[in-house]
């Protein structure tokens, strides 16, 4: 038996295996999740254009796709958030490591699911980017006093200490 590549703990035949080669639908917007990234590691495009949404399974770039799936090394999925609005709506974050010409590389996502006649389907995806940095406390201008009340501006003070 071997492990399921979307790293959930289970074999591939009782994880994703039936999802990619169609024997079972995905019941929830993570399974199917799962069993792209699993179709990453395989190389099965099939499985990625079936499972789009199908208004844009013709903008699917299979050859592009292919060449992504076999030039990367494949090493680890992580489930960051799901969140199931409707029962018809659903969002999967997540970050796809893997390396590529030596580099290891993360691709963070926030990916779209809708349910369409009882059955999920990828509809979009946000790549997400770092956090915005948000400071602590308000910040200190070199000419305005310094905050730790000596009464010298800032610059003459703790911002001139190393």
């Amino acid at each position: 038996m071997t492990d399921c590549p979307c790293c959930s703990g289970k074999t591939y035949d009782e994880c994703c295996g039936p999802i990619i080669s169609g024997k079972s639908e995905a019941a929830t917007p993570e399974a199917l999740m799962r069993s792209r990234y699993s179709a990453y590691v395989q190389d099965e495009m099939g499985h990625l254009r079936a499972s789009m949404h199908p208004d844009t399974q013709e903008e699917f770039d299979e050859k592009g796709a292919h060449k992504w799936a076999t030039s990367a090394q494949w090493q680890k999925l992580e489930i960051v958030n799901t969140k199931d609005e409707s029962g018809e709506l659903g969002f999967v974050e997540f970050i796809a490591g893997y390396e590529q010409d030596g580099e290891p590389h993360r691709h963070h996502e926030l990916a779209q699911f809708d349910k369409v006649g009882g059955r999920w389907y990828y509809t979009d995806g946000k790549v997400m980017g770092p956090a915005t940095f948000v400071r602590p406390a308000p910040k200190v201008g070199r000419n305005e006093l310094c905050p730790c009340g000596s009464g010298k501006k800032h610059k003459k003070c703790c911002l001139g200490k190393d």
